[in-house]
């Protein structure tokens, strides 16, 4: 990776995205055809990083998340991750939740996200347009029932993730356990976040696959729209005026 590659080739009205854990590139795919840039992304395997230097040949590749500095990396207005789900998964023999080598690497993304706005706010950024403002996180729905008590890594999720804004905050377990599948939370007028589980077989795909997407927006409330507010349901023209 070459950490001075510079950003300004790109349009500056245009949003730009970092993926983590990219695999063959779901989120950059998103990304291009809705307008955002991906700048990078980390991935470790081989395979995966020749398909997506084949369809996206600008993209930087930056390696393996636990050597990553977020404040080294190239400021990104959106980062997204699929963390391993294999530790959260109903079907694990084990289901050793956060605290599995696997899915425990949530964390990495807390702490990139973390490092990069601390580096932005040092060079003079201000709080609402800090480096990434959003940051986007998928995986399964086992993640509600994984931990102990039941639900508990999906509460560590939420209150890790809130703490980017506020390292005070404390987000108390789901009564009765089982999380909803859906929800937001709101700080003020300056961070909220939104979860929700989508099923692809809804989005052309020929299986259930059900996943939790959760949002949050560091620098606003945008988060539930963006999540629980689309402009037009397909085959729909979008609203007139």
């Amino acid at each position: 990776m070459d950490g001075r590659t510079p950003l300004a080739r790109y349009d500056h009205d245009m949003l730009t995205m970092g993926s983590l854990f990219d695999g063959i590139g779901g989120f950059p795919l998103a990304a291009v055809r809705n307008g955002i840039v991906p700048v990078w992304a980390s991935e470790i395997e081989a395979f995966p990083i020749r398909v997506t230097q084949k369809h996206f040949p600008n993209m930087i590749h930056v390696g393996d998340i636990t050597k990553l500095d977020g404040a080294k990396l190239p400021p990104v207005d959106i980062i997204c991750g699929g963390s391993p789900c294999q530790d959260l998964s109903v079907a694990s023999p084990t289901r050793a939740g956060l605290a599995g080598a696997r899915s425990g690497l949530f964390m990495e993304q807390i702490r990139i996200v973390k490092e990069m706005r601390a580096a932005d706010v040092h060079r003079g950024r201000t709080a609402r347009f800090v480096r990434p403002r959003f940051m986007a996180w998928e995986n399964v729905p086992g993640a509600f029932s994984s931990g102990s008590p039941k639900g508990e890594d999906f509460r560590i999720v939420l209150e890790e993730t809130c703490k980017i804004s506020c390292d005070t905050v404390y987000v108390p377990g789901p009564h009765p356990w089982k999380w909803k599948f859906a929800g937001r939370i709101l700080l003020g007028d300056s961070f909220s976040l939104a979860w929700r589980v989508l099923d692809a077989q809804y989005w052309g795909l020929a299986q259930r696959r059900a996943r939790v997407f959760l949002i949050a927006d560091f620098g606003g409330l945008t988060a539930p729209k963006i999540l629980f507010e689309p402009e037009s349901l397909p085959g729909y023209p979008a609203p007139g005026p």
